[in-house]
This record gives C-alpha cells, structure tokens and sequence, in this order.
C-alpha cells in the first residue's frame, strides 16, 4: 500500500493496484459558499492532478471534501464514491458513474478493494457524514479514514486495522468548541483499532489559509506530544509525518492469524 499526501484532507491511496483520489483539493482556492473574508486557503503550489485514477472518493459534500474547482476538472467518466451529500455534488457536476454510500454499506472496486461507509462527522445539526474502511481483499490489509476525528463507537467492530488517516492537532474556536478533534480522540481510535501505523490529516502542508475564521482558530497538541502518548499507554503505532506530494510505502506487516 502506497500513499501521497496532496495537503489538506487530499490524498491518493494506492491500494490492490488501484488508484482512489480521496477528497481532492488540487486546484484554485479553498472558501465555502465564496466567502472569502469568511476563508480562504490557497496552496503555495499546485499539485498535478494524478493521472489513471480509478475512483474519486468523498468523505463530505463540503467544499473542503468535495471541492467544486477540483472535481470540475477530473476526468466526469471517473466513478466516483461519496457520501449521500457528496454525490449529490458531483451529480450535480455532471459526473455519470456516482454512488452514494449511506452508514454501513459497502462498495466494491473490481473486486479488490472494498470500501466501507462509517459513521463520520456532524455537520450541522442533523447531518453525520462518512468515515471510509478501505479493505486490500487479497492481502487484507485494512485503512480507516475520517478526517475530522470523530470517531462513532461503532468503528470498535473494524479492528485490528492497519492504517488509521485522522487529526492528530486539535483544531477549536473559543466559546464555541472543536472543529477538528485531534489528540485525544486520535489516541481513543488508536486504543480501539490498534493500528501499526497513523497519520495525520486535516492541518499543515503547502497550505496558506486566511479570514476571519482562522483568526479565531486555537490550534492544540503536536506530533511529538501524540507520540509520548501512545508510549505512555503502550501502543507500538508508527506515526508517520508525511511530505506533501511524496509518494511512500506503508511496509505493513501481516497479523498473525488468531484461531
């Protein structure tokens, strides 16, 4: 298994001999509903755009998941898998081949690679969004997705799993709460899923952001400091800092088998 991190929530999973684009923002700038004063992120550099993809994968109907500049310029004939929010984005876009995944359905990808719907994020007052398990059938080796570290109890189910992408920085708005919940709810997914290796998703990078909501972000914990805590409660997990752009191989061990 092989990953490139593209900043951000963006990254491209190698998986089975397959290519998934999972939440791409590669080009233009970042806002939602184009209120830049609101936010805004630029990149300070764009990055290619990945050619032979095979699946366009969304976690969120959000711009920062499914982010419209990008996806306008993806090849429409790319099947894409989303959230029921997500694909309504992308139908909407004009892309042909879309599913949408409600909590707890699957999909398969030519039979070598299933991906699994969990429940995600709250946005809103009413609306969870997706959490992904990408499973290698021929291996099985597993990766778990949700980029804003809320994690549903019922994830507990999935374990082991391999690779865990999340938050590991804590991200809030005084008087208000947590936007991206990282430290701690990093460290509670990692107890539930004994992973051999985590990575960080939702912060840093070639990544420029500004507005009145970064003004107001407090960003919270470090690498270093998830670090000392996974030794302090004795998880062998690898954290892995990645280089965007760069493309990196897992070098996941296989589990002993329990009988």
């Amino acid at each position: 298994m092989h990953l490139t991190w593209l900043d951000s929530n963006s990254w491209l999973i190698e998986i089975a001999e397959k290519r998934i684009l999972l939440d791409p923002w590669l080009v233009g700038s970042l806002t939602f509903s184009n209120l830049d004063w609101l936010f805004k992120g630029d990149k300070l550099q764009e990055r290619p755009i990945p050619e032979n993809i095979d699946l366009i994968l969304l976690s969120q109907g959000l711009e920062d998941h499914a982010h419209p500049p990008t996806l306008k310029q993806l090849d429409h004939q790319i099947p894409v898998v989303g959230s029921p929010n997500a694909a309504k984005v992308v139908k909407g876009l004009g892309y042909t081949s879309v599913t949408a995944l409600a909590h707890g359905e699957t999909f398969k990808l030519n039979n070598q690679v299933e991906i699994q719907a969990t429940p995600g994020s709250l946005i809103g007052p009413n609306l969870v969004e997706n959490g992904y398990l990408l499973k290698e059938l021929e291996s099985g080796f597993t990766l778990y997705y949700e980029p804003h570290g809320t994690h549903s109890p019922q994830v507990k189910q999935l374990a082991p799993v391999d690779v865990v992408i999340t938050p590991l920085i804590d991200l809030a708005i005084p008087f208000v709460g947590p936007i991206i919940k990282g430290t701690n709810s990093a460290l509670q997914v990692a107890r539930w899923l004994e992973p051999q290796v985590i990575l960080s998703t939702a912060a840093g990078g070639d990544v420029v952001f500004d507005g009145l909501l970064m003004k107001l972000l407090k960003a919270g914990g470090s690498i270093a400091e998830f670090r000392s805590l996974l030794a302090q409660h004795n998880l062998a997990t690898r954290v892995i800092e990645p280089t965007p752009g760069e493309r990196f191989d897992l070098q996941l061990q296989k589990r002993a088998s329990v009988f």
